[in-house]
C-alpha cells in the first residue's frame, strides 16, 4: 500500500514536470522568454529531475514485475511424487509382477480421480483389485 502511494506520488510529480518543462520549452521556442542563465539552469534542472523521476520509476517498476515472476516459479524444480515401494509391491504382487497393468491402473485412477496422492491411487488399485478378487 504505501509503494503504490508513493509510485502515484512519484507519477504526478513527473507529470507536472513534464507540463512545466513543456511549457518553458514552448516558450523558450516562441520566443516569450528569453534565454538567459536563469531560463538555461532551470530548463536543464528540470530535465534532469524528468529524467531522474522517469527513470526510478520504470525501473522499480521493472524491479517488481521481475520479483513478481520469480515469485510464481518455484527456486529448484520440484521432483515427481512417488509411491511408497512397499505399496507398490504389493500391487505388483496382486498382478503377479505385471508392472505395465500396474501403472496403467494407477494412470486410470490419476485421470478419475485428479488432485490425490500417489499414495491414494497405489492403495486405491489395491483395494479395487482385492474387491474385485473376492467377487
Amino acid at each position: 500500500m504505501g509503494q503504490e502511494f508513493v509510485g502515484i506520488i512519484s507519477i504526478l510529480i513527473l507529470m507536472s514536470i513534464g507540463v512545466i518543462l513543456g511549457y518553458v520549452l514552448s516558450q523558450l521556442i516562441l520566443g516569450y522568454l528569453t534565454l538567459n542563465l536563469v531560463t538555461f539552469l532551470g530548463t536543464i534542472s528540470l530535465i534532469i529531475i524528468f529524467g531522474t523521476l522517469y527513470f526510478v520509476l520504470f525501473w522499480e517498476f521493472k524491479k517488481r514485475q521481475s520479483r513478481s515472476s520469480f515469485s510464481t516459479q518455484p527456486p529448484y524444480p520440484t521432483p515427481e511424487p512417488t509411491a511408497d515401494p512397499h505399496l507398490q509391491n504389493q500391487l505388483f504382487a496382486l498382478l503377479g509382477g505385471d508392472k505395465p497393468t500396474a501403472n496403467r491402473l494407477v494412470e486410470q485412477l490419476k485421470q478419475n480421480h485428479p488432485d490425490m496422492s500417489e499414495n491414494w491411487y497405489w492403495q486405491r488399485a489395491i483395494a479395487d483389485l482385492e474387491r474385485d478378487r473376492a467377487r
